[in-house]
């Protein structure tokens, strides 16, 4: 299995809130997706892990918690299936074999959806895409689009990643400065040795509201998707032959999204926004 944790292009539409809302719905309001029957399912268990925050992990009082969890509990409760849900963390190793023994019904925990496992999972359709961003200082006084104002200059970028190739594909003016870690390509931003950092939205929102950042910096330009370079979404993982449980869990994402629920849920864990 492959498990992805940079930035993913969805399949849905991608349209944007009334009121000002920054966060991603995924849903075309024309379609409507029905229930299938789910009545002869006696569980449905969701297998996830604890080591991919803030989507699920454990919290202060060591109880699963994140936007992956809550989702999958909001489903339930659109497919009328609360009593039925269970969640159900495990290793990730663990997963595929948990999965394919009967041991659960469904994987929400940052699969890819690749050849690889497009041959051994059915998917629902995604529901998370994370993009690529730039964070520059706020004393940088940039006007114009990243393109242009970064033309030339040094931008940090973790060495050998999805996100190094990207830049470089789609940026070529900009000066790449390639780091071992995210970390020292923070404090090269941070010391002003470069003039940018690019790299997973999810992750450099979360440095941008920690201490460390010290209120320094924000994100700039973007977002920027690319399934070539970041993959196709974050989505449910079943077993091939659940067909009807992957167009259940799509049925309740549309629910979600139509209805505001999931602009909530986004709110609630991605307070900076990703977008």
């Amino acid at each position: 299995m492959k498990r992805i944790f940079l930035g993913m292009l969805g399949i849905w539409m991608l349209a944007w809130p009334a009121m000002g809302q920054d966060a991603p719905n995924y849903v075309d309001p024309r379609e409507r997706i029905g229930t299938p029957d789910l009545s002869k399912l006696v569980r449905i268990r969701f297998l996830t892990t604890v080591d991919y925050p803030p989507f699920n992990f454990l919290d202060q009082s060591q109880k699963l918690a994140g936007f992956n969890v809550d989702l999958a509990r909001a489903m339930c409760e659109v497919l009328d299936v609360v009593d039925r849900c269970q969640i159900q963390a495990l290793p990730w190793e663990e997963l595929d074999h948990a999965l394919s023994n009967g041991q659960g019904e469904a994987i929400i925990a940052g699969l890819a959806k690749t050849p690889d496992t497009l041959a051994s999972y059915r998917f629902s359709r995604p529901y998370m895409e994370l993009p690529a961003r730039f964070v520059v200082r706020r004393d940088a006084g940039y006007a114009n689009d990243a393109a242009t104002e970064l033309a030339g200059r040094k931008v940090g970028v973790v060495g050998g990643s999805a996100h190094e190739a990207m830049l470089k594909a789609w940026f070529p003016e900009i000066e790449a400065v390639p780091f071992d870690d995210a970390g020292l390509a923070h404090a090269a931003l941070l010391a002003d040795d470069v003039k940018a950092i690019f790299g997973d939205g999810v992750q450099l929102s979360f440095w941008l509201q920690s201490g460390a950042a010290d209120d320094c910096c924000d994100f700039y330009g973007g977002p920027y998707l690319s399934p070539y370079y970041l993959g196709e979404g974050l989505a449910i993982a079943v077993a091939p032959g659940d067909g009807d449980l992957a167009a259940a869990f799509d049925h309740a994402l549309s629910v979600l999204n139509r209805n505001g629920r999931f602009t909530e849920l986004y709110l609630r864990w991605f307070p900076k926004g990703l977008y």
